[in-house]
């Protein structure tokens, strides 16, 4: 009777953290990773019970040989057995992990662990599964949770493992991970159920059996509850981690814009962020552009938001690295997947005005026209925007549109003497990555006479004797094929 009851408690612990987390729906093909310790085999017993008496369930037993330890072999037998017992199709693959660990320079548990998923996820796929069930319970929690904070992890890494997890289009779940060894256990035995002990469990040489045999022991000296703590610490690290993912998530639409493959915002905005919320901003982007690969480097994103909140330098550039860079120009950061490059230098030269001039190299569309003399020009003199007028008849042709070159001036409207076109951008505040795709326009006696979109010279200004006037306007190609 006390067996019957410790299976019908364990029934309804795992239906009821299925049902809280969706980890499965009736007639879902299941493949259940089950090694032949305690925790796998009380696993499957636990599943193959609820899809006969509550929810029809596809299991499959898959079982990974290591073949590094004599009672692999004994292993392998075991679980075969009890998929046969159980009437469940059977899965085995055989792993030379030390050929491994030499081709990928990774440590065994790593090498293992890499080995072993790979093998679920191609069972899973044959198969057509929804999920992967894995046996973790709650202390392989508390050593996750307290190994994360051995290295230094954020909420990410202290909320430890999740009950239902997504991972390559499979849905990874862990129905015993609030459940402790001790009952997964004495569950099997009870009932029992035959199962292996692992003897590279006992040795401490791997970092986690460490934490468990050396680490957890010591800590429970001054808190007896010590793996209850973590894995409760885990639970609200978890909670909290999930709501700042939200926020972050609604920060990133509220301020971050996307044009030509860059992720860009404004650094007033950034600033009115907490921040908690401007480290996982730049986090989020980050990730975005590494195409889901996520980056956790804590060091990394500070350097990035500590350049965005010091008033130092407005203007600079940083290798993230990983083909990935961060810009920052005035009051506006960029994220781009490489630094822009700069435009091919270009000269097109103009005898007379001409409807239009095509310029490729920078996806611009220059269009002339000569108009009688209108009021609105006597007011329109700067060239601020990229349009501009001239007094035809003052004109030097021939005209030359060309890309700008170092140590170009120009003699500003306003403003006695000239003044270096560089420090006409910077006064101006144009975006470095930018500057590259202004041109100039100089006259036939090799004055600047134009810098479209910034500023024009006070060469053939408009004046009340001008009879003809050219009228000039920069646009961007697409916007005119558009139009």
């Amino acid at each position: 009777m006390e067996s019957r009851a410790n299976l019908n408690m364990l029934m309804e612990h795992v239906l009821h953290t299925a049902g809280e987390h969706g980890l499965w729906l009736p007639h879902d093909t299941i493949i259940v990773a089950v090694s032949g310790g305690p925790d796998s085999v009380a696993l499957l017993h636990v599943l193959h019970q609820i899809s006969k008496r509550y929810t029809p369930l596809r299991l499959i037993c898959a079982h990974v040989h290591h073949g590094l330890r004599a009672e692999s072999d004994r292993e392998e037998e075991l679980v075969r057995g009890l998929a046969l017992e159980l009437g469940l199709p059977f899965e085995v693959a055989r792993m030379d992990i030390p050929s491994y660990m030499k081709e990928s320079g990774k440590g065994f548990e790593e090498a293992a662990r890499d080995k072993r998923y790979a093998f679920l996820h191609e069972t899973a796929q044959r198969y057509g599964a929804a999920s992967i069930a894995l046996a973790h319970h709650a202390d392989d929690q508390a050593e996750t949770v307290l190994l994360h904070l051995l290295r230094g992890s954020g909420l990410g890494g202290i909320k430890g493992m999740k009950i239902k997890r997504n991972e390559k289009n499979v849905e990874l779940i862990r129905p015993f991970l609030r459940i402790y060894k001790t009952d997964l256990m004495s569950f099997c035995k009870q009932n029992g159920y035959a199962y292996a002990i692992d003897s590279s469990n006992l040795s401490n040489q791997y970092r986690r059996n460490a934490i468990r045999l050396d680490v957890l022991p010591f800590l429970g000296q001054y808190n007896g509850q010590i793996r209850q703590s973590l894995v409760q610490l885990a639970d609200i690290a978890g909670m909290e981690d999930e709501y700042m993912e939200q926020a972050a998530d609604h920060a990133y639409h509220d301020l971050v814009q996307h044009k030509d493959g860059r992720l860009y915002f404004q650094v007033p905005s950034y600033l009115a962020l907490h921040v908690a919320l401007q480290r996982r901003l730049i986090k989020l982007i980050l990730n975005y552009l590494s195409a889901g690969i996520e980056i956790t480097d804590f060091h990394k994103i500070e350097l990035i938001r500590q350049g965005i909140t010091q008033n130092k330098s407005t203007t600079w550039s940083l290798d993230i690295g990983g083909g990935l860079a961060c810009i920052r120009e005035y009051d506006m950061i960029l994220f781009m997947q490489k630094p822009p490059e700069q435009s091919k230098s270009y000269t097109y030269e103009l005898q007379t005005a001409v409807p239009e001039l095509c310029i490729p190299e920078i996806g611009k569309r220059l269009n002339m026209k000569v108009q009688t003399p209108h009021e609105r020009y006597f007011f329109n003199m700067t060239g601020a925007c990229a349009e501009a007028v001239f007094d035809a008849g003052q004109l030097i042709f021939p005209l030359t549109l060309r890309s700008r070159l170092p140590g170009d001036t120009m003699k500003v409207m306003g403003l006695n003497g000239s003044k270096k076109v560089k420090d006409i951008f910077i006064d101006a505040k144009i975006p470095p990555s930018v500057r590259s795709r202004i041109p100039v326009l100089v006259d036939g006696s090799g004055n600047v006479i134009w810098i479209p979109g910034v500023r024009r010279s006070t060469h053939a200004a408009v004046g009340t004797q001008t009879t003809d006037v050219l009228h000039m306007c920069l646009e961007d190609t697409e916007t005119v094929e558009q139009l």
